[in-house]
């Protein structure tokens, strides 16, 4: 039996050393949409760019979808005020989405619709159309990524397989120990 659970952690740890030294996929640029240029949008802040375009949220996190993928992807779904928060105090926002490869890294996508902008009465929405050189769009959409190196992800694993190797082994002597008295 020792030998079954030895095989089994075995192959648990080439899966997962195999999953978690895979690299991350190349998010890409979103199609038919402009790369802003703004301040805040390309090099100030670190692992955000932000693209302006005519897409809709379906559309948008279908792409994402589609570009970013694994065999564990969790998608979330946050109130647009998290935007603030997680990308910059300024960021305006309709939507909130996190695509998550667990362990390995994090994307959220933030999206505003300026005619969809439920913090502004309707009558009021024109003043925040999206202008990027002269030129109207419907959206513009904040990517901001959160990585891990290689590193967090083994000491993560071997951290979670210790606990949990160590849970095993005290509910065992519990158990063992009840069972004799």
């Amino acid at each position: 039996m020792k030998r079954f659970y030895i095989t089994l952690f075995l192959i648990f740890n080439v899966c997962a050393l195999t999953y978690l030294l895979s690299p991350t996929p190349t998010l890409k640029d979103i199609p038919n949409a402009v790369k802003s240029d703004l301040p805040g949008d390309t090099t100030q802040l670190k692992n955000v760019s932000a693209y302006f375009g005519n897409l809709t949220r379906t559309e948008v996190i279908n792409f994402y979808k589609a570009n970013y993928h694994g065999p564990f992807r969790i998608q979330l779904n946050h109130p647009p005020e998290k935007a603030k928060e997680i990308i910059r105090d300024t960021t305006q926002s309709y939507y909130l989405e996190e695509i998550i490869l667990p362990f390995k890294e994090s994307i959220f996508v933030n999206g505003y619709e300026w005619q969809n902008d439920v913090f502004t009465k309707p009558e009021k929405r024109y003043a925040n159309k999206l202008l990027h050189n002269n030129i109207e769009y419907q959206t513009k959409i904040t990517i901001k990524v959160f990585p891990t190196s290689i590193a967090q992800r083994l000491i993560t694993l071997f951290v979670l397989e210790a606990a949990i190797i160590s849970i095993i082994l005290i509910y065992k002597n519990l158990l063992f120990k009840k069972s004799r008295d």
